[in-house]
């Protein structure tokens, strides 16, 4: 089961506009709102403008209901439902995109309440870069329409690849493999990019109508054992998985905390999703590029629906049970008590393919002194 996620599968490119074919009827702001539902697989931008790259003022959870007041235009996006340019006003301030709404009538269009400005020609004035190298352990990150793992990827950059950065912006959280941080860099062809992943020789600064962003320093070692051994005894309390190899399997398999799949959603197991069911102890799932690999050593990418959590110790608890529940870990469970013979016994039933597995997760738990943690000693 040792998977490796990649980067988080958002959706295709941005298409060209295509104003004609949705059927709304002409109205004013102010006609009565129409009721929609949320399509989406978990949550949804509402932004203070019709665009990917407006400011985030809040979200709307999957199937919730929310009151239309008209449908402005806007950033085209390919969304569940549709492929429009078309923006749903919440309110003043509040928008959503059209795309992933489903109503159960035709909804009027916005109007303009001055009439247009004739443009301005303006001299283009030289906009200074700063470069930035990207540093990923987690393979090529993502250059996305707005500054979350929610906005549509426009480009992927490898390791080692510059970007030309222009500011930066606040917005969603990563922990990434130079850092962890609420900051993206806004790009010069106007997208983001987590700067979790971005090397730069001097800061950038923030972009004008934004305040400033939030950065911390990846966890170390020692902070990601010590936030891992609470959730990891809990699971041997519960189904009799030893800490220590629980501990040395999240380090092994999230790259200590610094995979997408487990500083977004906090699955540091690569634990998925069966039909779309996610059992008890996990709150919902998300689509991840990963990498698989046969019994004969060949591996292939492939995309696949991941189990996501509240915390880390959620995480380690179904690791726990995931073990229990499979009958064909059952030997396993013969030497709770016993690490090394645990493990070996979980390999050998076929939990990873990669031939050194035991070798990696024992040699883990003896370099960090992670026997110390198994409960019953």
């Amino acid at each position: 089961m040792l998977l490796t996620a990649r980067r988080l599968l958002a959706g295709p490119l941005l298409v060209a506009a295509i104003g004609a074919g949705l059927a709304v009827a002409p109205g004013a702001a102010n006609a009565a709102t129409v009721t929609a539902t949320v399509e989406v697989g978990s949550t949804l931008m509402v932004r203070a403008e019709p665009s990917l790259s407006a400011k985030i003022v809040g979200s709307a959870r999957a199937h919730q209901k929310v009151d239309v007041q008209c449908l402005a235009a806007g950033t085209v996006v390919r969304g569940s439902v549709r492929t429009t340019d078309l923006w749903a006003k919440l309110g003043a301030g509040r928008f959503i995109s059209w795309s992933y709404l489903s109503a159960p009538r035709a909804i009027a269009r916005c109007t303009t309440q001055t009439p247009q400005a004739a443009p301005i020609k303006i001299k283009p004035t030289a906009t200074s870069y700063i470069i930035g190298t990207v540093r990923s352990t987690d393979g090529a990150v993502n250059i996305r329409t707005a500054p979350s793992t929610s906005g549509v990827v426009v480009l992927k950059l490898n390791p080692g690849r510059r970007a030309l950065l222009v500011c930066a912006v606040p917005g969603q959280k990563v922990a990434g493999t130079v850092r962890t941080t609420t900051q993206w860099d806004r790009t010069s062809t106007g997208h983001y990019i987590s700067h979790a992943f971005i090397e730069v020789a001097k800061a950038l600064p923030v972009c004008k109508g934004y305040s400033s962003p939030t950065t911390s320093p990846a966890l170390s070692p020692d902070q990601f054992i010590k936030a891992a051994v609470p959730g990891a005894q809990q699971g041997w309390r519960e189904y009799g998985v030893p800490p220590s190899v629980t501990i040395a399997q999240a380090i092994l398999e999230s790259g200590w905390g610094k995979s997408t799949l487990s500083s977004t959603h906090r699955n540091y197991f690569g634990i998925k999703c069966q039909n779309g069911k996610y059992g008890t102890l996990a709150n919902g799932c998300a689509t991840y590029r990963t990498t698989e690999c046969t019994k004969a050593g060949s591996c292939f990418s492939t995309s696949g629906v991941f189990r996501t959590y509240n915390t880390m110790a959620m995480s380690f608890r179904d690791h726990g049970n995931f073990l229990k529940v499979n009958p064909r870990y059952k030997p396993a469970f013969s030497y709770t008590r016993n690490a090394n013979k645990f493990i070996w016994n979980v390999w050998k039933a076929g939990y990873a393919t990669d031939p050194n597995y035991y070798t990696k997760i024992t040699g883990i738990m003896a370099k960090n002194g992670l026997y110390k943690y198994d409960t019953w000693k």
